[in-house]
Order: C-alpha cells, then structure tokens, then sequence
C-alpha cells in the first residue's frame, strides 16, 4: 500500500510533463502551417538585405541546383519561423510546469528573466538583420568584377539553401549570444560565479568571444567584430548586474539574520519570564510547605499540652475530695 503512494506524485509529474509537452508540441506544428502558409513573403523578408545590397532595379536572381532544394528550403524557413512564433508559448509551458515548485520570491526573481530571454533574442536578430547583413552583403558583393578586368567576369548568383542557411546561423548566433546577461545574472543568484570573478577573468572572455564570433560568422571582419563587440557589451552588463544580484543577496540574508536574532531574543525573553514563573511558584510551594509545617508543630504541641492539661485539673479534684472528707 505504501509503494504506490510514493508513486503518484511522480506520475502526476510525468503527466504534467506530458500535457505541457504536447501543447508546445501542437503550438509548435500550428505555427508551423501558418508559417508554411506565408513561406514566400517570409523568404522575401530575408533576402530583402542582399536584394537592397545589390541595388534597385537589378536583374539579379537567385538559383537552386537540386529538385528537392526550394521546398525544403520552405520547409527550413517555416520552421524557423514557427519556432520564433512559438518561443513564448513554448516558454509559458515551461514556466507552468516549473512555477509551482519555486517560492513566491522566486517566482518574483524568475518573472524579468522570463520575459527578457524573447526581447533579448528579438534585439539580437534585428541588430543582425538591419545593421550585419547590410554591411556583410555588401563586402561579399565587392569581390565581382567585370569582363574587361579578369576575362570573365565574376558574378554572384546565390543559391537558395546557402542563402537560408547563411542566415539562420547568423540570426541564432547573435540571438543566442544576447542571451549572455540572462546566464550570468541566474548563475549569480545561483552562487555559480561572482562579479569579481567575472571581472578578474575578463581578458579571457575577449578571447573566447572573438573565436566564437569567428566560429559563429562568415569569414570576415564586419561579421565578426560585430558580433564580438555586442557579447563583450552584453558581458560588462552581465557582471553590473551580477554585482546588482549580489547585492540584493546580501540584503536579504543580513534581513533573514536580523528576523532570526529578533526571533531568538523573544524566545530567550520567554525563557527568562519562564524561569522567574517556575522560580516564584517554587517559592510559593517553600512558603506553603512552611506554613503546613508551623500548623502541624502547633497542633502537635497542643496535644501534647493537652494530656497535662487534663491530668492537672484531675489531681486538683482529688484534693478538693480528700479535704472534703478530712472535714
């Protein structure tokens, strides 16, 4: 009878699990039909910047070497937008099913971090789109020359999966890497890491960011200090705000240790008030003890008195008899 009542909350868990998966999973293929639905305009968003890169009025054109290429390249694109639509649905899920484990202080420590994780990837791919790809388009489009200069001429025409690929790298590197405040700031509260610390191992976070930018982007210098000077941004205010943690860290603590001494003093104020109560009910059971003790004396002394009393007023009425006869 015992074991599956130590299994119910598990299955009740897994079953939450389940529900919370399923509705990302349905908000998820929805979106992904809506998406599917407007595949074209949405690819139309993404090659606006190499459209406006290559001029108004161009004859340009972007081409596909396989069959299959364009529909699953449709197929990439709807589900890349249908996983951004999806994102704050899928997130809330999350959120319903981890809430109701925390405290109400850490759900009020949570609630910022769950509505910026979104904004901040939202910034990090606006900050790609309208400021990196216009600039990286046009230093890749500077490398086409004409007939006249090499024989042939060197022009672009870019494929379509490429294209899509290229971009989604870049729209996920950035996102992902404005998500660097979010990180630190929860690993400070978590005691992970310090501000100090974070600051102390600055020179290292240079290195490590440029090989990601590096890694993460095309190869070439707009693409990756642009992407490297936002994460080295991102990184100063992470330990601003891992310093702001700290400090509210702090303040509760030094504000739990105050409620726990005023606690004990109360309680030691008790034992005090206790104590005396104990010590004057002793000292009336002493005093009472006393007194039954001074009545039975007095009692006992009495009846001890008695006994001659009695003996003396008996003797005094035997001489009365005897003077009586001798008269």
């Amino acid at each position: 009878m015992q074991l599956p009542d130590q299994q119910m909350p598990i299955m009740e868990h897994l079953i939450e699990l389940r529900n919370r998966l399923t509705w990302s999973v349905l908000a998820l293929i929805v979106t992904f039909g809506v998406c599917y639905y407007f595949v074209e305009d949405i690819y139309a968003f993404l090659v606006r910047p190499l459209a406006a890169a290559m001029g108004p009025g161009s004859d340009r054109r972007m081409i596909y070497t396989a069959l299959t290429e364009v529909f699953f390249t449709y197929v990439k694109v709807s589900f890349f937008a249908a996983m951004f639509v999806s994102t704050p649905v899928v997130l809330g899920q999350i959120w319903a099913f981890v809430a109701p484990g925390l405290y109400k202080n850490e759900r009020r420590a949570f609630y910022p971090f769950l509505f910026a994780t979104p904004i901040l990837f939202l910034l990090g791919g606006a900050m790609v789109y309208y400021f990196i790809m216009p600039l990286a388009w046009k230093f890749f489009l500077s490398f086409e020359t004409a007939g006249s200069q090499t024989g042939l001429a060197i022009q672009l025409e870019a494929k379509v999966g490429e294209y899509l690929s290229l971009v989604m790298k870049l729209i996920f590197a950035f996102g992902l890497s404005f998500q660097l405040p979010v990180l630190l700031t929860l690993m400070a509260r978590a005691g992970l890491v310090t501000a100090a610390g974070l600051a102390k191992k600055r020179k290292y976070a240079v290195v490590v960011t440029f090989v990601f930018a590096a890694v993460m982007t095309p190869p070439d210098l707009i693409s990756q200090v642009g992407l490297a000077i936002p994460i080295m941004l991102l990184y100063e205010i992470s330990i601003i705000m891992a310093r702001m943690s700290e400090r509210k860290r702090a303040a509760s603590q030094a504000a739990e240790d105050d409620e726990d001494d005023y606690n004990n003093s109360g309680r030691s104020d008790d034992d005090v008030n206790a104590q005396s109560a104990a010590a004057a009910r002793a000292g009336n059971s002493d005093t009472s003890a006393k007194n039954s003790g001074a009545t039975s004396d007095e009692n006992t002394d009495a009846k001890k008195q008695s006994p001659s009393s009695q003996s003396g007023s008996m003797t005094g009425d035997d001489d009365e008899d005897d003077f009586n006869n001798a008269r």
